[in-house]
């Protein structure tokens, strides 16, 4: 079976093919840093995680980029406020974000570019753009200085977003600035202004000044993708107007399509609206990751599907926890079969497949986890639970040692524990059950749960 790819650009599921045989080129929208990354981010940077992860199984190499925005306006005045240089800042946030996506077990990007090597890539598109026609300085007091995109000279503007030019200019509520020959029109090249640091400043053939935001995504993935690539991916506020103006630009300078499929994962939101620091309804990863663990929190994103909205709460997140354990429960009663391969033919990773070549079916996919489950808890099988834990990796999840994840977050040292269960077992030999019991109780009081086999005692942590 073939994939399938939700393609905002066409608006419908279709196959998808690469450009280059074998070969996906894919580029998402980084983060903007600087902040700590709020789980918004996470949802982002874990479904694309998810879909080339899925690529890779599927025995397609993968080139996946993707960026990171270290000069704008919000990293200017976030760095003036700390009396630190922009370049101290983001260094911190992007050390930070390092440590947030390792810890939700996100694979490293093949090129993780930062916006501010690219700068001569984004003066030759943006000169490429003036020479077309495409591209206009502004003249205008405040504003000199600043390169122009001419939106209404560029026919396909709108595709992406489906809105058309009549709809953007009526629904126009910005001031036009001076120098702007229509409230569209957006910015390519600020000029500097003397308030701002030195190290918001590069030489250009427009003066001093820096790039506008969709100009660097339009030159990085140009850059290192080649000027058509296969898939483009962000969170779904991106759509407009920040993707539909990196589709104007690239295509406008270069000629051909930008990306093949553009790919939108839809929000996390806090009380049904958007999680953003904007509205300051964010929660930041590190700041989760003190109260839940970190597969914890990526399962409780997997289990959605990318595009679909996803409503954040502690209760969820404790719903996610208790999924969570019955899959390590599961592999915790039986060693997997080692080595393993995956035969895709056997009938719960063909379903797994399926779900996933259709639009990457994450819940669908995990609903065959759990199907697993069922039956290795039932049968033992060491080749069924080898299955699970290796469907399981395609979606970074199972990776762990069960004990160690059904144990986690004890406060009680182990060895009191498994001290007191050899004391338990010693009271059901000599029959004082009452005393067995009250082990138990006062163990499961300090949020230890006993388990009781053929095989012996284990133990875990309760919800």
């Amino acid at each position: 079976m073939s994939l399938r790819i939700y393609n905002t650009l066409s608006r419908a599921v279709s196959e998808f093919t690469p450009l280059e045989a074998g070969h996906v080129r894919m580029y998402v929208c980084g983060m903007t840093v600087y902040d700590y990354s709020h789980l918004g981010h996470a949802r982002s940077m874990v479904a694309f995680d998810v879909v080339q992860r899925w690529l890779k199984a599927s025995g397609l190499r993968v080139t996946y980029v993707r960026n990171i925005t270290d000069i704008d306006d919000k990293i200017i005045r976030r760095a003036t406020e700390n009396g630190e240089s922009i370049r101290h800042l983001t260094d911190r946030m992007i050390a930070a974000l390092a440590e947030d996506a390792d810890a939700l077990g996100i694979e490293r990007p093949t090129y993780e570019p930062r916006a501010t090597d690219y700068v001569p890539q984004m003066l030759n598109m943006i000169s490429t753009l003036e020479s077309k026609g495409l591209a206009y300085r502004s003249a205008g007091e405040g504003a000199e200085g600043d390169v122009n995109y001419a939106v209404r000279k560029f026919p396909g503007y709108g595709k992406l977003s489906g809105k058309s030019l009549e709809e953007l200019r009526s629904g126009e509520r910005v001031a036009v600035l001076d120098g702007k020959q229509d409230p569209l029109d957006f910015v390519l090249w600020k000029s500097a202004k003397d308030s701002e640091p030195d190290d918001a400043k590069w030489d250009s053939p427009f003066g001093k000044g820096r790039p506008g935001w969709h100009i660097e995504c339009s030159a990085m993935g140009c850059a290192l993708l080649g000027e058509h690539f296969d898939i483009h991916g962000g969170g779904a506020d991106l759509t407009f107007p920040h993707h539909e103006n990196e589709i104007a630009q690239s295509e406008g300078a270069n000629g051909v399509p930008f990306a093949s499929v553009w790919m939108h994962n839809g929000f996390i939101n806090v009380d049904n609206e958007k999680m953003s620091k904007s509205l300051g309804n964010f929660f930041t990863i590190r700041d989760v990751l003190k109260e839940f663990d970190a597969e914890t929190v990526r399962f409780f994103i997997v289990r959605s599907h990318y595009r679909s909205p996803v409503n954040y709460s502690d209760v969820h997140l404790k719903d996610a926890h208790a999924s969570l354990k019955r899959l390590y429960t599961a592999l915790s009663l039986v060693q997997p079969a080692a080595p393993f391969e995956i035969d895709w033919q056997q009938p719960h990773a063909a379903r797994f497949a399926a779900a996933m070549n259709e639009d990457f079916g994450t819940p669908e996919a995990v609903a065959v986890l759990f199907d697993l489950a069922s039956e290795v808890n039932r049968s033992h099988d060491a080749q069924l639970a080898a299955l699970l834990k290796a469907l399981g990796g395609v979606l970074g999840i199972l990776q762990r040692d069960p004990e160690q994840f059904l144990q986690a977050g004890n406060a009680v040292d182990a060895g009191v524990i498994e001290a007191q269960i050899a004391e338990r077992a010693a009271a059901k030999a000599a029959k004082d059950f009452a005393k067995a019991d009250a082990i138990r109780k006062s163990l499961l009081e300090q949020g230890i749960v006993l388990k009781d086999s053929p095989q012996g005692t284990s133990w875990e942590m309760a919800l």
